[in-house]
């Protein structure tokens, strides 16, 4: 879909940012000549913007200032409906306070609104049709618990039925109007307020529904520059950008024809306006004029803030298009996460699903058991077959704690009996045929945790050492490799991972992709250079492995982020025929594409644990979140090395 809809052309000899400021100040801006240098010298290329309305209403913050959003004052929008406002030359920007039950009456929208739900709960009136949303924080995994957050947000477009109901708790609000809103401007006693405010004329195409409720967790992300990424979200006046920048990641100084606003919703940055530095965090907001230069450096813990465009930059609805395009090549726009079982509500109870694998018509999984403290109990856990129509048993119970499971030879399965510190071959009954690998070293091997078979029936597998005993057998964390005549090899040095957790082969056998589940954290007891990346290895042709180079980024949540950790909770990965790879993490399942390229993500309500293809023609994803079994359908092939 051509997404294009705002027309750009060049004036030659005409400053940009005259032209959108002249309506409303008829003096040249005081930053405009310094500007000018900045632009010649950083060999900028200005455009300028047709179909800009004129307006008198000045926007309240001074051009490249630094203002923060509480240093405002509040507006009693409504009874017990407190408001804080910002505006720029065509959006404003509210964020709004409501007491419990409080009710902000029905309405016909002066102006386009996008709202989200910050904290709490809502009931929104579409038109008369209420709809419920929320707002629900992330939770912090253990080994019984984990929920990941959800922001509800929805756009509704001019002269569209409004209100809204609080919930129990109350909720916080955050509204975005293009134009203005001069109902509230009057309530905020702004003096000289224009009759009406006219709209932009060359108006974009949405690429979003209105009046649809979204999670914004759900939506995609796009790759704006290296470490930088942003949820595009674009009106038919006005653009939204939720950007995140990687610790330590600049934006180098540009320019852009918009207006753009910011708010800072967490981290810190170093914005470089009319290159002088500023320093942004939490709750700051800043208005950048058309044209100005301007660049940013993420700081130690990264950066996240909602930068509103106005009107819509085309180019960012390219890069969006270009993003969702590439997503839905490999995840369809009408596949549906799908729960297939949710083992708290059915027997045998499920606990912390684990290693799926397709064989035969059937899914093979871990049901692991794990206290709050990840502490384990392999008499409460089990080895489970499950059947596509959702009907599952255990095929062993109470006899190990198995982690990952790979298709092997016979029709049989590759078992880590994690807990058991061995890796067993066992049939699809559960039955024990042999232990094929327990020692290194003439010492047992601590935690064998994920597996994946080679064409030669050998196979590699991940030990993160994680096992309830506090005395090691190995020296370190560490990836095996075993021959198919069963000899074993450590393929690097002991705790060159952190904790190496995920391990699988591209399609021809030739690279082996390990990915770091933990690392850079006060509470683990080592740190290493893997940080949260997928690293690649050539596979020689003795099943050793060389030219170790980071492949891909996991990204990072926020609570991670904050306490300058690099743990991606990397967990179970899985690849198609394409060499696609998907990765379990703590954000959602993140998809690259065989350049290690970010693709997508998959959000889940829980935190997914571990991955695999299914299904007849192996293009369903099957994905295990502790007691949950979850599936989408994929346009790809996954792929298993079947013997």
């Amino acid at each position: 879909m051509n997404l294009l809809a705002m027309r750009q052309t060049a004036l030659i000899g005409v400053p940009v940012a005259i032209l959108m400021t002249m309506a409303y100040c008829t003096r040249t801006p005081e930053w405009h000549t310094k500007n000018e240098e900045l632009i010649a010298k950083y060999d900028l290329t200005k455009r300028e913007l047709s179909g800009i309305p004129e307006s008198s209403l000045e926007p309240d913050l001074e051009p490249g200032t630094v203002k923060s959003l509480e240093s405002l004052p509040q507006v009693e929008l409504h009874p017990n409906v407190r408001a804080t406002i910002s505006w720029g030359t065509g959006v404003m920007l509210s964020m709004l306070e409501l007491a419990p039950h409080t009710e902000i009456p029905e309405e016909v929208l002066p102006a386009d609104r996008f709202v989200f739900v910050l904290e709490g709960s809502i009931s929104q009136l579409i038109n008369g049709t209420p709809v419920t949303m929320i707002s629900r924080d992330r939770e912090e995994p253990d080994g019984i618990h984990s929920t990941t957050p959800r922001t509800d947000f929805l756009y509704l477009e001019e002269g569209a039925r409004s209100a809204v109901i609080a919930g129990d708790s109350g909720a916080k609000l955050l509204e975005v109007y293009s134009p203005q809103r001069l109902d509230y401007l009057q309530k905020a006693g702004v003096k000289g307020l224009p009759n009406s405010i006219q709209r932009v004329k060359n108006t974009a195409e949405s690429n979003i529904v209105a009046g649809k409720v979204y999670d914004l967790y759900d939506m995609q992300r796009t790759k704006l520059s290296q470490g930088v990424y942003g949820i595009i979200l674009s009106a038919k006046q006005m653009q939204l950008s939720f950007v995140s920048m990687e610790p330590g990641t600049t934006f180098s100084p540009h320019i852009h024809p918009e207006e753009q606003l910011e708010l800072v919703l967490r981290g810190d940055c170093r914005k470089l306006v009319l290159d002088e530095k500023q320093e942004l965090k939490s709750n700051d907001l800043l208005r950048i004029p058309g044209n100005m230069v301007h660049g940013a450096e993420a700081g130690a813990v990264g950066y996240d803030a909602l930068s509103i465009f106005w009107p819509v930059r085309p180019d960012y609805l390219d890069m969006a298009a270009a993003a969702t395009r590439a997503f839905r090549a490999i995840i369809p726009e009408d596949a549906q996460l799908e729960l297939v079982v949710d083992g708290k509500k059915t027997k045998p109870e499920l606990h912390f699903t684990e290693g799926p694998k397709w064989m035969n018509g059937k899914l093979y999984f871990s049901n692991m058991y794990f206290d709050q403290d990840f502490n384990a109990d392999p008499r409460r856990s089990s080895t489970v077959e499950l059947d596509p129509s959702g009907s599952y048993r255990n095929i062993t119970e109470g006899k190990m704690q198995t982690n990952g499971l790979y298709p092997y030879k016979n029709g049989n399965l590759l078992v880590c009996d994690m807990m058991g510190h061995r890796i067993v071959e066992m049939t699809t009954t559960g039955k024990v045929v042999r232990v094929v690998v327990d020692s290194y070293d003439g010492k047992p091997i601590d935690g064998p945790n994920d597996i994946v078979v080679d064409s030669k029936g050998g196979f590699y597998f991940t030990d993160p050492q994680f096992t309830m005993e506090p005395e090691k057998s190995q020296p370190g964390r560490a990836v095996y490799y075993v021959s198919s005549n069963g000899k074993i090899t450590r393929l690097l040095e002991p705790n060159a991972f952190a904790m190496p957790n995920g391990i699988v082969l591209s399609p021809d056998g030739k690279t082996l992709y390990i990915n770091n589940c933990y690392d850079d954290e006060t509470w683990y007891p080592v740190d290493s250079d893997k940080d949260n990346h997928i690293w690649a290895y050539d596979v020689n042709a003795d099943g050793t492995i060389s030219n170790g180079r980071k492949f891909a980024t996991l990204l990072l949540t926020e609570n991670v982020l904050d306490r300058k950790g690099k743990s991606s909770s990397a967990d179970g990965m899985t690849i198609d025929k394409a060499g696609n790879l998907y990765v379990a993490t703590y954000y959602g399942v993140q998809i690259f594409n065989p350049d290690g390229e970010f693709v997508g993500m998959i959000n889940l309500p829980s935190f997914p644990v571990s991955l695999c293809f299914g299904d007849d023609d192996m293009k369903t994803l099957y994905i295990v979140s502790y007691s949950k079994v979850y599936r989408i359908r994929t346009n790809m092939e996954g792929f298993v090395q079947y013997l």
